[in-house]
């Protein structure tokens, strides 16, 4: 059957990996909240699968202590569809038992279509054998089934070509979904409506009236607890690579032909195609030291001495094409920094009018966490017997604005969405590869150690040489801009000292 319909009639739900983190903290928390908002099939069941031998009432009590904010009824409910079966990933008895006692509730249930969705919270290096185990021991054979995988989908161009042609062997691109979680965020999931129904926020979005763009991950915390899964990666292909890539296409593909899934994912695979490697006199590395009472990155027991894995990145991107073309894209990440956020900012040209005093640059700005908003830094003259321009903000800040507006979690959106048959939230092969021809030469040219990495505190806003290197490609940090609200005697004071 076609993976681009919505799933009607019974539906099972395998999560493998349940006893994991990922599925405790994010995937059955968010299958609770559909739950609750009755967007789950009328008859689902939900199944957890993982190494782990326990029973039933220990492998609810596991995942109770994350479902806390529901309702105590709707969790009892919930509960309810809720099994588990313990099994190896390796062993075909152990996944025929599991579609045993998927068929057993199947038959329960009634009807003729035995929909079934896999959902891998696994780690990438069993996603083959337990791929190849669910379509030859799990599959039905009379109903829709889709299996969902979890970043990260390889390492380089290399792995995740192998990873992409092993999967392909088994599961057809329709029926396979790559999660990317910030995909599902509710303002990356604005970005392509709010470019596309204003026209004079798209029409401003090119090379002739912007400066610069910044995309920017920032995390106050470090890898405490997983410094040793963390030094495989490092911050370039946790965060950057994939998730503000994401962003990075959506805010700067061209307009689609429509909205369909296709569509969207032929203009951002068009837009990474455009995109060059990145050069390696183009970044700026970090690694983060003790500092403010907090360990650094190589105080952690399970991290190489001599590791030169980066836990802060800022890189630059070109797009060769004719809306962009000299514009650089900041792509900026880094943990134990001074503050958690991520955001999208588009700084426009300077003004260029001898009419105007001391006026700032344009900045849009779309903040995805915390507190999601939009807004626009422009210029108004500060109250008073002055001239003086002042920064202030046209503002969309959604909790200001939308009374009482539900936000679903990322993952609640994509399973959701998943559900649904809709594939524009989710990461096509000939995407994935496009983006690692991008990264690819820059990492392996980290792994070798030939890119400096230098230090920066615990708590800093990262390493010493950032608004150097951030001035270098024309984005400028406002140190001047106060935010929400704006002394005019004080500031009117810091323009006069430093015009």
């Amino acid at each position: 059957m076609s993976g681009t319909t919505e799933l009607r009639g019974e539906l099972s739900i395998v999560v493998l990996g349940a006893s994991g983190d990922l599925a405790k903290k994010k995937t059955f928390p968010s299958l609770l909240r559909l739950f609750e908002r009755d967007a789950l099939p009328k008859n689902t069941s939900i199944f957890g699968y993982a190494r782990t031998k326990m029973e039933q009432n220990e492998f609810h009590e596991r995942i109770s202590p994350n479902l806390k904010g529901s309702r105590e009824d709707s969790q009892k409910k919930f509960l309810d569809i809720c099994s588990y079966v313990p099994g190896a990933y390796d062993e075909a008895e152990a996944f025929q038992n599991l579609t045993k006692q998927i068929e057993k509730t199947e038959k329960e249930r009634g009807g003729d279509s035995h929909n079934r969705i896999f959902y891998l919270a696994l780690p990438p290096n069993v996603f083959a054998s337990v791929s190849a185990q669910l379509k030859e021991n799990c599959y039905s054979k009379s109903g829709v089934n889709r299996i969902v995988i979890e970043k990260p989908f390889g390492k380089d161009l290399d792995s995740c070509q192998e990873l992409i042609d092993g999967m392909k062997k088994l599961w057809s691109e329709q029926d396979t979904f790559r999660i990317d979680h910030y995909l599902g965020k509710e303002m990356v999931k604005n970005i392509l409506p709010f470019r596309f129904s204003n026209p004079a926020v798209d029409m401003s979005l090119n090379k002739d009236r912007v400066e610069s763009v910044e995309i920017a991950f920032k995390e106050p915390f470090g890898t405490e607890g997983r410094g040793g899964y963390f030094d495989e990666f490092g911050i370039i292909r946790d965060i950057q690579q994939n998730h503000l890539c994401q962003v990075f296409c959506l805010l700067a593909m061209e307009t689609p032909e429509s909205f369909s899934a296709e569509d969207i994912r032929d203009q951002k695979v068009k837009l990474l195609k455009a995109t060059k490697p990145i050069s390696t006199d183009e970044v700026l590395l970090g690694q983060y030291t003790a500092a403010n009472q907090k360990p650094g990155y190589k105080d952690d027991d399970t991290v190489p001495k001599d590791s030169n894995t980066p836990t802060f990145a800022a890189l630059v991107l070109h797009v060769d094409n004719e809306r962009w073309k000299g514009v650089p894209f900041i792509i900026k990440a880094g943990k134990a920094l001074d503050e958690g956020s991520v955001d999208i900012r588009v700084q426009y040209k300077p003004v260029k009018n001898p009419m105007v005093d001391n006026a700032k640059r344009n900045e849009l700005v779309m903040r995805i966490q915390p507190d999601e908003a939009i807004y626009m830094k422009c210029n108004t003259k500060a109250p008073g017997h002055n001239s003086i321009s002042v920064p202030v903000e046209l503002d969309l800040t959604y909790s200001s604005r939308f009374e009482d507006a539900y936000i679903p979690e990322a993952y609640e959106a994509l399973i959701l969405d998943c559900i649904q048959g809709k594939h524009s939230n989710f990461v096509r092969d000939d995407e994935l590869l496009a983006s690692w021809s991008i990264f690819t030469p820059l990492l392996h040219a980290i792994d070798q150690g030939k890119v400096p990495c230098s230090t920066y505190p615990y708590g800093s806003r990262g390493p010493e040489k950032l608004d150097e290197f951030l001035n270098k490609f024309q984005y400028h940090h406002d140190k001047q801009y106060e935010w929400p609200k704006t002394n005019i005697a004080k500031y009117v004071e810091k323009v006069e000292k430093h015009p």
